[in-house]
């Protein structure tokens, strides 16, 4: 259960490694101030960022050479960069805090040259890592603007945790339901919880929504879910997550609005398949719910001749959907609610709408209906 007391439902959104990559002219995250005063105007209380764990506990004040994930994506760069860890994060927290913004860290594992994320062979080698990155802002006195630590993004998949499985390949499945994926996650949020048993801990799954697993060491279950993901709506359209290419865009722009508007209530449907599903592991697991990561197609962006009306109108459906459950103490509005995506940012009154939604749902968690 959480150690954090949430009595109404808090509006979060994702910024990722984007808060302290995207900074160059136009980037959108040049100016903390400006951005986080336009993200609590639009109704957030909560932002999930990346403070580079495995970079910060080896030398935080390094200016860190960081390879491109992708150059078709808007998260993070599309290019090679640099980064310095602290003062950044702390800075940035500071920022947060003065605006009563809460903050949720989670790690995407950046690669940097010498790929030191591999440096991470153990469960606890994990939870020493994060454990370093919370002795630093705990030494700011900083750890009260934190909402909880999710110690790997979308664990276990190999692109974002390559040191749990080294020998798979990206495109293979690693088994999150597991004995060893357990004792991973187990392992390694006993080393963070021994040294700050005040905090909340998690791994953020994207697959796998299996009531059957033993989640009892998880104080919560953060859980993203798309539309995508349970439906044919990607393979219709033609979109195969082509990071270094517009092929995929191109077939969104031909494909994906038409496809959603010529049956709008079966790809809600598909929808709300996902968030039942999340619901019942909820009420079985007897843990909240959190979702920064959400709720139509996976990857978008601004882009010639694809409109965001129909994303949004999605992402607005599944805001309701999943505040009517009362299972969720935290969600995001979609994955998009982000100054580098101005055409979802600059529609003020849409996130308004949904933060209010969000704020206004049941908060039923935590015991079973």
């Amino acid at each position: 259960m959480l150690h954090t007391k949430i009595t109404s439902p808090l509006a979060i959104t994702m910024w990722d490694f984007s808060w302290l990559e995207r900074r160059w002219p136009g980037a959108g995250y040049e100016d903390w101030d400006l951005v986080l005063d336009e993200l609590k105007d639009r109704g957030y209380d909560a932002v999930r960022i990346d403070p580079y764990p495995h970079l910060g506990a080896l030398d935080p004040q390094r200016e860190w050479e960081l390879l491109p994930v992708w150059n078709q994506q808007s998260w993070g760069s599309p290019a090679l960069n640099r980064v310095r860890i602290q003062p950044a994060l702390n800075q940035f927290l500071e920022k947060c805090g003065e605006r009563k913004i809460r903050v949720g860290l989670s790690s995407w594992f950046r690669q940097d040259r010498a790929d030191s994320r591999m440096l991470i062979k153990t469960p606890q080698d994990l939870g020493h890592v994060w454990k370093q990155t919370l002795d630093s802002i705990a030494h700011a006195g900083l750890l009260d603007t934190l909402l909880y630590v999710d110690l790997c993004n979308e664990f276990p998949l190999p692109f974002w945790a390559p040191f749990f499985s080294p020998q798979t390949d990206q495109k293979e499945k690693a088994v999150l339901n597991s004995a060893e994926g357990r004792r991973w996650m187990e392992d390694s949020i006993a080393v963070v919880r021994a040294g700050y048993p005040e905090l909340d801990y998690c791994f953020s799954f994207i697959s796998e929504f299996e009531k059957e697993q033993d989640v009892s060491f998880l104080d919560f279950l953060e859980l993203h879910i798309f539309m995508t993901m349970w439906s044919d709506f990607d393979q219709q359209v033609g979109y195969h997550y082509e990071f270094d290419t517009s092929k995929g865009y191109e077939n969104m722009v031909k494909k994906a609005e038409p496809l959603y508007r010529s049956d709008p209530e079966k790809w809600k449907k598909a929808l709300s398949l996902g968030i039942e599903l999340a619901a019942e592991w909820s009420r079985s697991a007897r843990k909240p719910l959190m979702t920064t990561e959400c709720w139509g197609v996976i990857n978008y962006k601004d882009w010639p001749l694809l409109n965001w009306d129909w994303v949004k109108e999605l992402c607005e459906y599944g805001v309701r959907q999943a505040s009517a459950t009362g299972r969720w103490v935290a969600m995001a509005t979609s994955s998009f609610c982000g100054p580098q995506f101005v055409g979802m940012w600059r529609d003020g009154d849409w996130h308004r709408r949904l933060t209010d939604v969000i704020h206004h749902g049941p908060v039923r968690a935590g015991a079973e209906e």
